[in-house]
């Protein structure tokens, strides 16, 4: 017997789960059939969102079955299982082997781009700064503007107290993660913390407890604990879109729960269960949603999240340099608040 351990998203976070749990898998031969049979299996007992998809599991066991071949090339088997994976329509569904990967993009192909990198350029000019994969100056009106380009690059603490005492003197912060494909949740935790004044809860996870599709832990209280360093405590404003994904959708899911935040744009992509990896008798390795994530209602967050402000880039203000979300969100920091 083959064995794993998984990692929850409580474990790799917030240390609430208990890591010694580790599931037993049967081994497959490593042929066509057997890799199929492999593949099929991890997806029907560990994917978490079965519940959420229009697509009947067992369906896609009869359909992909039936096209599978003793003598396949290798080629066209990664091909046919990547068609398999895709049916659940889930960026975190991944298949990996022979220096390719497969990915779904249907989830945000459909939607609205709202989003020009030359126009964030424009609006920071030549003061920009840098660290890693974020970027902040300040506008016209004193108002502070960082984009996140990603979670997927640490940034130290003594790098984050420089920007916030740069930032500290803004009336108003515009967080812009359009674009923001995710990265490690707890650098998207550490981000957010620097807007919280106090702990606050943001939502909850369930964590797959057998084999069955409805088989989930109780939900676990997720929270935002304060940073203990620089934080900005006056109105912000999250811009997104639906390419705001995975730890990019967390970032938005815990801002949203802070008072002074407000949601522009567009909604996001979703990307809420934990991926986790396990791999095929031929070396193929599978990533897939683990653990479900939820809001502070107990909603479900996989699908995106919408914003307060729905407002798209407007082609005739793209034209003329102007991006409408930026332009909204300076509006929206410029307006004293009522008392």
């Amino acid at each position: 017997m083959r064995r794993f351990c998984h990692i929850s998203l409580a474990c790799a976070l917030l240390y609430l789960i208990n890591m010694s749990g580790c599931i037993g898998e049967t081994e497959f031969p490593n042929t066509p059939q057997g890799n199929f049979e492999q593949l099929w299996k991890i997806i029907d007992e560990r994917y978490c969102f079965h519940g959420r998809r229009e697509v009947d599991w067992n369906e896609i066991y009869e359909k992909y079955q039936a096209i599978i071949t003793p003598n396949m090339y290798k080629s066209d088997l990664f091909y046919r299982f990547s068609d398999m994976l895709n049916e659940l329509q889930d960026g975190h569904v991944n298949l990996y082997g022979y220096d390719n990967q497969s990915s779904c993009w249907d989830w945000y192909s459909n939607y609205p781009s709202n989003f020009n990198e030359m126009l964030i350029r424009k609006y920071m000019g030549s003061g920009v700064r840098s660290l890693g994969d974020i970027s902040y100056a300040i506008l016209e009106g004193n108002i502070g503007y960082i984009y996140v380009g990603s979670f997927a690059y640490d940034v130290e603490t003594k790098e984050l107290d420089a920007m916030f005492h740069i930032l500290q003197r803004c009336k108003g912060i515009i967080v812009d993660v359009r674009n923001n494909g995710g990265g490690s949740i707890s650098i998207d935790r550490r981000l957010a913390a620097r807007f919280a004044n106090r702990k606050t809860l943001t939502g909850y996870l369930r964590h797959k407890t057998g084999k069955g599709h409805n088989d989930f832990s109780s939900p676990t209280a997720i929270y935002i604990e304060p940073s203990k360093n620089v934080r900005f405590e006056e109105k912000v404003v999250v811009l997104t879109n639906r390419k705001t994904y995975s730890a990019a959708n967390d970032f938005v899911n815990n801002m949203r729960c802070l008072p002074q935040v407000t949601t522009v744009g567009g909604i996001t992509g979703g990307g809420s269960g934990l991926p986790f990896t396990s791999e095929l008798p031929n070396g193929w390795s599978v990533r897939f949603s683990a653990s479900p994530h939820y809001g502070l209602n107990m909603e479900c967050i996989e699908d995106g999240i919408e914003p307060d402000v729905l407002i798209n880039l407007l082609g005739g203000d793209e034209s003329k340099g102007i991006d409408t979300l930026i332009e909204k969100a300076i509006l929206l920091l410029s307006t004293p608040t009522p008392n």
